[in-house]
C-alpha cells in the first residue's frame, strides 16, 4: 500500500529560488537618478512636469492665444515624446486645518462665509470617502547622450513658459510614482507592517 501511495503522489520538484521571476528581473530599468529613468540599453528617460492652468476661466481671445501657442510648442518637438496625464492622491487635511484657521482670523463676513463654503465643500469630500486627486502632466522623451537631454529639458521649460504654462525637470520621486502608476494599474500600494501577538 505504502508503494502505491508513493506512485500517486507527485515527486517533489527541487525549486532554484535564482530562477524565479521578479517584476525587476523583466523591467530593462537599472535605476533612477538625477530625474532620469536610467534603462539597460544606455538610453535614459526624462523630460519635464508641467504645471496646470485652467485657460478656459481667461477670455476667448486669450483662450485662442493660448491654445495656438501650445500648437506651435509641440510643432517644435522634433523626436518622439510621451505626453502623459496621471491623478496623484491628495490629502486635504492640511489644507482643511488652514482653513479652519484662516475662518477663525477672518472678521469681514463676507470673507468669511466665503472660507465656511470651502470648508463645507472640503468635508463634503472627505464624508463621501471620494479619493481627491491633483491631475498632473508630463512630457517624457528617451536619449543617450547627456547633452542632448539637458538641451531638449531646457527647450521644453523655454517652449512651455511661451506658451504661458510652467515646467521644472521631473524629480526621482515623480519618475518613481508614474512607474508605480503603470506597474500596479493606477493603484496606490500601500504596504503596512504585519505585526503578531
Amino acid at each position: 500500500m505504502q508503494v502505491m501511495w508513493e506512485t500517486m503522489m507527485p515527486k517533489k520538484t527541487k525549486v532554484n529560488v535564482k530562477a524565479q521571476k521578479y517584476a525587476e528581473n523583466w523591467l530593462p530599468i537599472r535605476g533612477i537618478q538625477n530625474g532620469e529613468i536610467i534603462l539597460d540599453n544606455g538610453f535614459r528617460v526624462t523630460g519635464v512636469k508641467v504645471r496646470p492652468r485652467n485657460i478656459f476661466i481667461l477670455d476667448y481671445e486669450s483662450q485662442n492665444n493660448s491654445i495656438f501657442n501650445l500648437r506651435n510648442f509641440y510643432n517644435t518637438l522634433d523626436y518622439p515624446f510621451w505626453l502623459i496625464v496621471a491623478d496623484r492622491p491628495v490629502d486635504i487635511n492640511v489644507y482643511l486645518a488652514q482653513l479652519k484657521l484662516l475662518f477663525n482670523q477672518v472678521q469681514t463676513p463676507a470673507i468669511r462665509k466665503l472660507v465656511r463654503e470651502d470648508i463645507d465643500k472640503a468635508n463634503l469630500f472627505m464624508s463621501k470617502e471620494v479619493n481627491v486627486t491633483d491631475t498632473e502632466y508630463f512630457i517624457l522623451f528617451k536619449d543617450r547622450r547627456p547633452d542632448i537631454i539637458q538641451k531638449r529639458i531646457q527647450n521644453l521649460v523655454s517652449g512651455l513658459a511661451g506658451a504661458g504654462l510652467q515646467s521644472a525637470q521631473v524629480s526621482n520621486d515623480d519618475l518613481r510614482i508614474l512607474l508605480d502608476g503603470f506597474m500596479n494599474g493606477g493603484e496606490t500600494t500601500n504596504f503596512g507592517t504585519v505585526m503578531t501577538a
